[in-house]
């Protein structure tokens, strides 16, 4: 189905989800640019003040930023063990169970982070790095980030409640097909 064919709410969500992924891209390719710029002004004798901690939140944003984009791929590590060894129909379930705990705990911790960025901004708390700013700014790319993967994962659920194949299982399902295996390397 082309992007024009698909519902607008589709279209939005997946759109969200490749923002995601691109925003975590973007932290990566940062994390790239200040660490061969510090070790350049290393070689030229300068300092790159502040770098660990750009580097450390960049981090933070490139692992939360890209949770959903990366479960919709299908490369997110899962345990088919047992999911392998069911019918259909206990698959089914077993996936519904697991999407739901997912579900819960995913909104959990995106209600744990928000409410502690919240804090943060609240109290004026500022990075004890060397570059001073409020804290609640970099922290707020994992908020976002554990936003975005909460919607995810309920999207996927709907999608198996309403008897639908998620995401991930249909990008799983491409790779087999096209001999793609390198997640058993």
């Amino acid at each position: 189905m082309h992007a024009a064919q698909r519902p607008p709410l589709r279209r939005a969500l997946d759109l969200l989800y490749a923002a995601g992924g691109a925003l975590a891209a973007v932290c990566l390719a940062g994390i790239a640019v200040v660490m061969l710029a510090q070790a350049a002004m290393r070689e030229a004798g300068l300092l790159l003040r502040g770098a660990d901690d750009i580097v450390a939140w960049l981090c933070a944003g490139s692992a939360y930023l890209g949770l959903a984009y990366t479960f919709r791929h299908g490369e997110l590590v899962r345990v088919g063990l047992v999911l392998d060894r069911l019918g259909p129909a206990g698959r089914r379930r077993a996936e519904i169970g697991a999407l739901s705990a997912a579900v819960v705990v995913a909104g959990y911790i995106g209600y744990a982070v928000a409410r502690f960025v919240y804090e943060s901004w609240k109290f004026g708390e500022i990075a004890q790095g060397l570059i001073q700013l409020p804290i609640w700014i970099p922290q707020m790319s994992l908020v976002l980030g554990a936003a975005i993967f909460f919607v995810a994962l309920l999207d996927e659920l709907v999608v198996l409640l309403r008897g639908g194949t998620p995401a991930y299982l249909r990008a799983e399902a491409q790779r087999r097909e096209h001999h793609e295996l390198s997640e058993n390397l």
